[in-house]
């Protein structure tokens, strides 16, 4: 079991005034039977209203709203958690999904609903015949052939860490042959997807303090992974930017359908079109 603090500070900068819409904020970690909240608090300047409320998927949610102008916005979040996930776990796969492929029981369907269908578009095939491609026989084991995937993301796929917005298409990934972590999460879990298992996506924290995991620089950063539903053994996580099964090393934050709906902020703002001058992040994940 290992102690660990983390402070995440976003600093948004304007030249002049602004009138600052709702955000979206999702900096509380997901407490299990793995990881223990001890402390967590999110301070916004200027001053703001802040609700909570938890999303369809049980994530915390906070939402932040401001009664006068800015020309700044500075959110910092202070967590303390005990996290005592094993490095090298062992999974209690049901006997009837030890072998894929298998079937899910009708209630598993349905509870996994959109979790098992395809979020992108693939008309031509292409995500579902690589995936396709990790398959070894008429059966094959389950947990390897999910390894096999993991590691086949990062195989095909270099790493490179993007600043702009949004995520690639699964597709585009796979056409460029480049991708940051949020990525590489999107193609893992749709290829998975397109193999009838049902995934979702994690958002969180990485903590590297030997600096030898790719996406993140210093001790810690923001990272995205994922998680496959398997009956027996429940949600198995998955990190493929850096070939890893299992979360010691990883915070989560928020799960999800679709990596959209796990941004740590989003908001808005009414101002002049040059308003806007930029955006910091800092992060740290320290024992």
């Amino acid at each position: 079991m290992i102690t660990l603090t983390i402070r995440h500070r976003t600093t948004y900068r304007y030249r002049q005034q602004v009138s600052l819409g709702p955000h979206r904020l999702m900096l509380r970690p997901r407490e299990s039977r793995e990881l223990r909240l001890i402390s967590s608090e999110v301070t916004v300047t200027p001053a703001a209203t802040v609700t909570w409320a938890h999303d369809v998927f049980g994530n915390a949610v906070a939402t932040a709203t401001f009664p006068a102008k800015a020309d700044s916005l500075v959110i910092a979040s202070a967590v303390e958690l005990q996290l005592h996930a094993a490095a090298w776990p062992v999974f209690d796969i049901a006997a009837s999904a030890v072998t894929y492929p298998f079937g899910y029981s009708s209630d598993e369907w349905i509870d996994l609903g959109a979790l098992a269908m395809q979020q992108y578009p693939d008309p031509a095939r292409r995500l579902r015949d690589w995936a396709r491609g990790f398959v070894r026989g008429s059966s094959t084991d389950t947990l390897a052939l999910l390894k096999d995937l993991s590691v086949g993301v990062p195989g095909a796929i270099s790493y490179q860490s993007r600043e702009d917005e949004g995520t690639q298409s699964p597709v585009q990934t796979l056409d460029r042959g480049w991708g940051s972590c949020r990525d590489f999460a999107v193609l893992f879990v749709e290829a998975a997807r397109s193999l009838g298992f049902g995934a979702r996506i994690v958002s969180g924290y990485l903590y590297n303090p030997d600096q030898d995991r790719v996406g993140s620089e210093g001790a810690g950063s923001t990272h995205a992974w994922a998680e496959v539903y398997v009956p027996g053994a429940g949600w198995i996580t998955f990190d493929p930017t850096n070939r890893g099964v299992g979360g010691f090393n990883l915070i989560p934050v928020a799960v999800a359908r679709d990596i959209r709906q796990a941004m740590p902020v989003t908001g808005s703002f009414v101002g002049m079109t040059d308003a806007f001058m930029g955006m910091d992040v800092e992060i740290s994940v320290r024992a």
